[in-house]
Protein backbone atom coordinates (compact mmCIF):
# COMPACT_ATOMS: atom_id res chain seq x y z
CA UNK A 1 0.00 0.00 0.00
CA UNK A 2 2.81 2.44 0.85
CA UNK A 3 4.42 1.81 -2.53
CA UNK A 4 1.11 2.26 -4.32
CA UNK A 5 0.48 5.49 -2.44
CA UNK A 6 3.90 6.82 -3.37
CA UNK A 7 3.30 5.90 -6.99
CA UNK A 8 -0.04 7.67 -6.95
CA UNK A 9 1.60 10.82 -5.64
CA UNK A 10 4.30 10.48 -8.26
CA UNK A 11 1.66 10.65 -10.97
CA UNK A 12 -0.46 13.28 -9.24
CA UNK A 13 1.27 16.40 -10.69
CA UNK A 14 0.82 15.00 -14.22
CA UNK A 15 -2.90 14.18 -14.10
CA UNK A 16 -3.89 15.98 -17.29
CA UNK A 17 -6.90 18.18 -16.72
CA UNK A 18 -7.75 16.54 -13.42
CA UNK A 19 -6.16 19.13 -11.15
CA UNK A 20 -7.72 22.04 -13.02
CA UNK A 21 -11.17 20.48 -12.79
CA UNK A 22 -10.67 19.68 -9.13
CA UNK A 23 -9.57 23.21 -8.26
CA UNK A 24 -12.60 24.72 -9.98
CA UNK A 25 -14.96 22.42 -8.12
CA UNK A 26 -13.38 22.92 -4.71
CA UNK A 27 -12.74 26.67 -4.76
CA UNK A 28 -14.26 28.68 -1.93
CA UNK A 29 -17.44 30.63 -2.58
CA UNK A 30 -17.59 34.34 -3.32
CA UNK A 31 -18.97 36.74 -0.72
CA UNK A 32 -22.38 36.71 -2.43
CA UNK A 33 -22.88 33.20 -3.86
CA UNK A 34 -25.73 32.18 -6.12
CA UNK A 35 -27.94 29.21 -5.30
CA UNK A 36 -25.95 27.20 -7.87
CA UNK A 37 -22.74 28.10 -6.03
CA UNK A 38 -24.28 26.83 -2.79
CA UNK A 39 -25.35 23.61 -4.51
CA UNK A 40 -21.75 23.09 -5.62
CA UNK A 41 -20.71 23.12 -1.97
CA UNK A 42 -23.49 20.65 -1.21
CA UNK A 43 -22.19 18.21 -3.82
CA UNK A 44 -18.78 18.03 -2.10
CA UNK A 45 -20.44 15.86 0.55
CA UNK A 46 -19.48 12.29 1.36
CA UNK A 47 -21.37 9.66 -0.65
CA UNK A 48 -21.13 5.95 -1.32
CA UNK A 49 -18.75 4.90 -4.13
CA UNK A 50 -18.74 8.58 -5.19
CA UNK A 51 -21.96 7.79 -7.07
CA UNK A 52 -23.36 11.24 -6.19
CA UNK A 53 -26.92 9.85 -6.03
CA UNK A 54 -28.66 13.22 -5.89
CA UNK A 55 -30.65 15.67 -7.96
CA UNK A 56 -31.38 19.28 -7.04
CA UNK A 57 -34.52 21.22 -7.88
CA UNK A 58 -34.48 25.01 -7.43
CA UNK A 59 -37.80 26.82 -7.03
CA UNK A 60 -37.28 30.47 -6.08
CA UNK A 61 -35.91 30.28 -2.51
CA UNK A 62 -36.32 26.52 -2.01
CA UNK A 63 -33.70 23.93 -2.93
CA UNK A 64 -34.98 20.35 -2.91
CA UNK A 65 -32.53 17.47 -2.82
CA UNK A 66 -33.97 14.36 -4.47
CA UNK A 67 -32.64 10.82 -4.79
CA UNK A 68 -31.25 9.94 -8.20
CA UNK A 69 -32.35 6.32 -8.36
CA UNK A 70 -30.44 5.80 -11.62
CA UNK A 71 -27.31 5.91 -9.42
CA UNK A 72 -28.39 3.24 -6.97
CA UNK A 73 -25.94 0.55 -5.93
CA UNK A 74 -28.52 -2.17 -5.63
CA UNK A 75 -26.15 -4.95 -4.56
CA UNK A 76 -24.31 -3.25 -1.72
CA UNK A 77 -27.26 -1.02 -0.82
CA UNK A 78 -30.50 -2.86 -1.64
CA UNK A 79 -32.72 -0.72 0.61
CA UNK A 80 -31.12 2.59 -0.49
CA UNK A 81 -29.80 3.17 3.01
CA UNK A 82 -26.43 4.49 1.80
CA UNK A 83 -28.21 6.59 -0.80
CA UNK A 84 -30.26 8.47 1.80
CA UNK A 85 -27.26 8.82 4.11
CA UNK A 86 -25.49 10.49 1.16
CA UNK A 87 -28.42 12.89 0.72
CA UNK A 88 -28.15 13.74 4.42
CA UNK A 89 -24.46 14.56 3.99
CA UNK A 90 -25.28 16.87 1.07
CA UNK A 91 -28.03 18.51 3.14
CA UNK A 92 -25.62 19.32 5.96
CA UNK A 93 -23.09 20.91 3.63
CA UNK A 94 -25.83 23.07 2.14
CA UNK A 95 -27.19 24.16 5.52
CA UNK A 96 -23.70 25.09 6.76
CA UNK A 97 -22.93 27.08 3.60
CA UNK A 98 -26.25 28.94 3.52
CA UNK A 99 -25.93 29.90 7.19
CA UNK A 100 -22.44 31.32 6.74
CA UNK A 101 -23.64 33.47 3.84
CA UNK A 102 -26.64 34.91 5.67
CA UNK A 103 -29.18 32.68 3.94
CA UNK A 104 -30.14 30.19 6.67
CA UNK A 105 -31.75 26.98 5.43
CA UNK A 106 -34.84 25.48 7.07
CA UNK A 107 -34.86 21.73 6.43
CA UNK A 108 -37.93 19.54 6.03
CA UNK A 109 -38.03 15.95 4.79
CA UNK A 110 -40.82 15.21 2.34
CA UNK A 111 -42.20 11.69 2.54
CA UNK A 112 -43.87 9.79 -0.27
CA UNK A 113 -42.92 7.47 -3.08
CA UNK A 114 -39.72 9.48 -3.66
CA UNK A 115 -38.73 11.22 -0.42
CA UNK A 116 -36.93 14.52 -0.82
CA UNK A 117 -35.32 17.13 1.38
CA UNK A 118 -36.62 20.69 1.01
CA UNK A 119 -34.35 23.47 2.23
CA UNK A 120 -36.13 26.82 2.40
CA UNK A 121 -33.49 29.53 1.95
CA UNK A 122 -34.14 32.55 4.16
CA UNK A 123 -32.35 35.78 5.02
CA UNK A 124 -30.51 36.58 8.21
CA UNK A 125 -27.21 37.63 9.69
CA UNK A 126 -24.10 35.87 8.49
CA UNK A 127 -22.86 33.45 11.10
CA UNK A 128 -19.42 32.04 11.62
CA UNK A 129 -19.10 28.28 11.36
CA UNK A 130 -15.61 26.78 11.54
CA UNK A 131 -16.85 23.72 9.67
CA UNK A 132 -17.64 25.75 6.55
CA UNK A 133 -14.00 26.26 5.55
CA UNK A 134 -13.38 22.51 5.75
CA UNK A 135 -16.06 21.51 3.22
CA UNK A 136 -13.72 21.64 0.18
CA UNK A 137 -11.01 19.73 2.08
CA UNK A 138 -12.98 16.82 3.57
CA UNK A 139 -12.22 13.46 2.02
CA UNK A 140 -12.52 9.77 2.73
CA UNK A 141 -8.85 8.93 3.23
CA UNK A 142 -8.51 5.26 2.32
CA UNK A 143 -4.96 4.65 3.54
CA UNK A 144 -3.12 3.54 6.64
CA UNK A 145 -3.07 6.16 9.40
CA UNK A 146 -0.24 7.06 11.76
CA UNK A 147 -1.32 4.71 14.58
CA UNK A 148 -1.38 7.47 17.21
CA UNK A 149 -4.32 8.12 19.53
CA UNK A 150 -6.60 11.14 19.25
CA UNK A 151 -6.60 13.13 22.48
CA UNK A 152 -9.81 13.08 24.60
CA UNK A 153 -10.55 16.78 23.97
CA UNK A 154 -10.62 16.15 20.21
CA UNK A 155 -12.83 13.07 20.70
CA UNK A 156 -15.28 15.26 22.60
CA UNK A 157 -15.29 17.79 19.76
CA UNK A 158 -16.07 15.02 17.27
CA UNK A 159 -18.90 13.72 19.46
CA UNK A 160 -20.31 17.22 19.94
CA UNK A 161 -20.24 17.95 16.21
CA UNK A 162 -22.09 14.70 15.46
CA UNK A 163 -25.05 15.39 17.75
CA UNK A 164 -28.27 14.98 15.80
CA UNK A 165 -31.82 14.17 16.87
CA UNK A 166 -32.58 10.49 16.37
CA UNK A 167 -28.93 9.45 15.96
CA UNK A 168 -26.55 7.76 18.40
CA UNK A 169 -22.78 7.74 17.89
CA UNK A 170 -20.61 5.16 19.65
CA UNK A 171 -16.86 5.77 19.78
CA UNK A 172 -14.40 2.89 20.23
CA UNK A 173 -10.74 3.55 20.91
CA UNK A 174 -9.59 0.55 22.98
CA UNK A 175 -7.43 -1.86 20.93
CA UNK A 176 -9.52 -4.88 21.97
CA UNK A 177 -12.71 -3.17 20.82
CA UNK A 178 -11.19 -2.14 17.50
CA UNK A 179 -9.81 -5.65 16.96
CA UNK A 180 -13.29 -7.08 17.53
CA UNK A 181 -14.79 -4.65 14.99
CA UNK A 182 -11.98 -5.57 12.60
CA UNK A 183 -13.18 -9.17 12.64
CA UNK A 184 -16.69 -8.05 11.72
CA UNK A 185 -15.21 -6.01 8.86
CA UNK A 186 -13.22 -8.99 7.62
CA UNK A 187 -16.28 -11.27 7.83
CA UNK A 188 -18.34 -8.78 5.84
CA UNK A 189 -15.58 -8.19 3.32
CA UNK A 190 -15.14 -11.95 2.83
CA UNK A 191 -18.85 -12.37 2.12
CA UNK A 192 -18.79 -9.49 -0.37
CA UNK A 193 -15.65 -10.67 -2.13
CA UNK A 194 -17.29 -14.05 -2.64
CA UNK A 195 -20.34 -12.41 -4.27
CA UNK A 196 -19.74 -11.89 -8.03
CA UNK A 197 -22.57 -9.35 -8.17
CA UNK A 198 -20.89 -7.19 -5.51
CA UNK A 199 -17.54 -7.32 -7.31
CA UNK A 200 -19.19 -6.49 -10.64
CA UNK A 201 -21.04 -3.51 -9.18
CA UNK A 202 -17.88 -2.15 -7.55
CA UNK A 203 -15.95 -2.55 -10.81
CA UNK A 204 -18.50 -0.32 -12.59
CA UNK A 205 -17.56 2.63 -10.36
CA UNK A 206 -13.76 2.34 -10.65
CA UNK A 207 -11.89 4.97 -12.67
CA UNK A 208 -8.26 4.19 -13.54
CA UNK A 209 -7.22 7.10 -15.78
CA UNK A 210 -7.59 10.87 -15.28
CA UNK A 211 -9.33 11.20 -18.64
CA UNK A 212 -12.02 8.73 -17.58
CA UNK A 213 -12.39 10.34 -14.15
CA UNK A 214 -12.81 13.80 -15.70
CA UNK A 215 -15.25 12.60 -18.36
CA UNK A 216 -17.58 10.93 -15.84
CA UNK A 217 -16.99 13.26 -12.88
CA UNK A 218 -17.82 10.42 -10.52
CA UNK A 219 -16.65 7.05 -9.26
CA UNK A 220 -13.59 5.86 -7.37
CA UNK A 221 -10.48 7.27 -9.07
CA UNK A 222 -7.41 5.11 -8.39
CA UNK A 223 -5.13 7.74 -6.75
CA UNK A 224 -7.94 8.70 -4.34
CA UNK A 225 -7.41 5.28 -2.76
CA UNK A 226 -3.62 5.44 -2.90
CA UNK A 227 -3.36 3.38 -6.09
CA UNK A 228 -1.43 4.24 -9.25
CA UNK A 229 -2.84 5.82 -12.37
CA UNK A 230 -2.88 3.39 -15.29
CA UNK A 231 -4.43 3.39 -18.77
CA UNK A 232 -8.11 2.56 -18.61
CA UNK A 233 -7.68 -0.67 -20.58
CA UNK A 234 -5.07 -2.00 -18.13
CA UNK A 235 -7.08 -1.21 -15.01
CA UNK A 236 -9.49 -4.15 -15.18
CA UNK A 237 -6.58 -6.57 -15.65
CA UNK A 238 -4.82 -5.21 -12.56
CA UNK A 239 -8.09 -5.26 -10.62
CA UNK A 240 -8.58 -8.93 -11.44
CA UNK A 241 -5.00 -9.76 -10.48
CA UNK A 242 -4.70 -7.82 -7.23
CA UNK A 243 -8.22 -7.37 -5.87
CA UNK A 244 -8.33 -10.61 -3.90
CA UNK A 245 -10.08 -11.64 -0.71
CA UNK A 246 -6.87 -12.22 1.22
CA UNK A 247 -5.28 -8.96 0.08
CA UNK A 248 -8.36 -6.92 0.94
CA UNK A 249 -8.72 -8.57 4.35
CA UNK A 250 -5.08 -7.83 5.16
CA UNK A 251 -5.54 -4.25 4.04
CA UNK A 252 -8.57 -3.68 6.27
CA UNK A 253 -6.89 -5.25 9.27
CA UNK A 254 -3.85 -3.03 8.74
CA UNK A 255 -5.98 0.07 8.21
CA UNK A 256 -7.99 -0.50 11.38
CA UNK A 257 -4.89 -1.32 13.41
CA UNK A 258 -3.36 2.00 12.29
CA UNK A 259 -6.45 4.02 13.19
CA UNK A 260 -7.03 5.95 16.41
CA UNK A 261 -10.58 4.68 16.78
CA UNK A 262 -13.86 3.69 15.19
CA UNK A 263 -17.21 5.51 15.26
CA UNK A 264 -20.52 3.69 14.74
CA UNK A 265 -23.58 5.76 13.76
CA UNK A 266 -27.03 4.37 14.57
CA UNK A 267 -30.40 5.90 13.68
CA UNK A 268 -33.32 5.40 16.04
CA UNK A 269 -35.29 3.81 13.19
CA UNK A 270 -34.50 2.25 9.83
CA UNK A 271 -36.23 4.70 7.48
CA UNK A 272 -35.19 7.45 5.04
CA UNK A 273 -35.77 10.23 7.61
CA UNK A 274 -33.33 8.68 10.06
CA UNK A 275 -30.83 7.71 7.37
CA UNK A 276 -30.81 11.35 6.26
CA UNK A 277 -30.21 12.37 9.88
CA UNK A 278 -27.34 9.87 10.12
CA UNK A 279 -25.82 11.49 7.03
CA UNK A 280 -26.09 14.95 8.57
CA UNK A 281 -24.48 13.68 11.77
CA UNK A 282 -21.63 11.96 9.97
CA UNK A 283 -20.92 14.92 7.69
CA UNK A 284 -20.41 17.20 10.69
CA UNK A 285 -18.24 14.53 12.35
CA UNK A 286 -16.09 14.34 9.23
CA UNK A 287 -15.89 18.12 8.82
CA UNK A 288 -14.92 18.55 12.46
CA UNK A 289 -12.30 15.88 11.95
CA UNK A 290 -10.97 17.75 8.93
CA UNK A 291 -10.70 20.93 11.03
CA UNK A 292 -8.63 18.97 13.57
CA UNK A 293 -6.44 17.24 10.98
CA UNK A 294 -8.25 13.95 11.59
CA UNK A 295 -9.05 11.74 8.61
CA UNK A 296 -12.01 9.40 8.23
CA UNK A 297 -12.81 6.39 6.06
CA UNK A 298 -15.80 4.05 5.91
CA UNK A 299 -15.49 0.39 6.89
CA UNK A 300 -19.16 -0.42 6.36
CA UNK A 301 -18.88 -4.13 5.60
CA UNK A 302 -20.42 -5.18 8.96
CA UNK A 303 -23.63 -3.28 8.16
CA UNK A 304 -23.80 -4.16 4.45
CA UNK A 305 -24.21 -7.93 4.94
CA UNK A 306 -27.52 -8.50 6.71
CA UNK A 307 -26.54 -11.58 8.75
CA UNK A 308 -23.35 -9.93 9.97
CA UNK A 309 -25.21 -6.70 10.70
CA UNK A 310 -27.45 -8.61 13.12
CA UNK A 311 -24.42 -10.09 14.91
CA UNK A 312 -22.73 -6.69 14.97
CA UNK A 313 -25.78 -5.05 16.55
CA UNK A 314 -25.72 -7.69 19.29
CA UNK A 315 -22.03 -7.03 19.89
CA UNK A 316 -22.83 -3.32 20.22
CA UNK A 317 -25.38 -4.21 22.90
CA UNK A 318 -28.21 -2.94 20.69
CA UNK A 319 -29.78 -6.12 19.27
CA UNK A 320 -32.90 -4.35 17.99
CA UNK A 321 -31.00 -1.53 16.24
CA UNK A 322 -29.81 -1.24 12.67
CA UNK A 323 -26.26 0.17 12.71
CA UNK A 324 -25.96 2.63 9.83
CA UNK A 325 -22.30 3.60 9.41
CA UNK A 326 -18.94 2.29 10.63
CA UNK A 327 -16.12 4.81 10.27
CA UNK A 328 -12.47 4.67 11.29
CA UNK A 329 -10.59 7.85 12.16
CA UNK A 330 -7.03 8.98 12.78
CA UNK A 331 -4.32 11.14 11.30
CA UNK A 332 -2.61 10.68 7.94
CA UNK A 333 -1.50 12.72 4.92
CA UNK A 334 -4.27 13.54 2.49
CA UNK A 335 -4.70 11.64 -0.76
CA UNK A 336 -5.74 13.14 -4.10
CA UNK A 337 -9.36 14.25 -3.90
CA UNK A 338 -12.30 12.98 -5.92
CA UNK A 339 -14.20 14.89 -8.57
CA UNK A 340 -17.86 15.81 -8.77
CA UNK A 341 -20.16 16.15 -11.73
CA UNK A 342 -20.75 19.72 -12.98
CA UNK A 343 -23.53 21.43 -11.05
CA UNK A 344 -25.63 21.99 -14.15
CA UNK A 345 -25.87 18.24 -14.70
CA UNK A 346 -27.51 17.61 -11.31
CA UNK A 347 -30.21 20.29 -11.61
CA UNK A 348 -33.70 19.11 -12.56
Amino acid sequence: MAAAGALAYGFWPRLDGYRDTLERQRRVLSADPTLLDLIRMSTLAANGHNTQPWKFHVDEAVITILPDLSRRTAVVDPDDHHLFVSLGCATENLVIATGVHGRPGDVSVESGAEPGIAIAIGNGPRRDDPLYETIPHRQSTRSAYDGLPVVPDDIRLLESAAQQDGVSVLIFTEPAQCDAISEFVVAGNTAQMQDPAFVSELREWLRYSPARAVSTGDGLFAPCSGNPVVPEWIGPLLFKAFFTQDAENRKYRDHIRSSAGIAVFIGDRADPQHWINVGRSFERFALQGTALGIRTAHINQPIEVSAIRTEFARWLGMPDARPDLVVRFGRAPSLPMSLRRPVETVIV
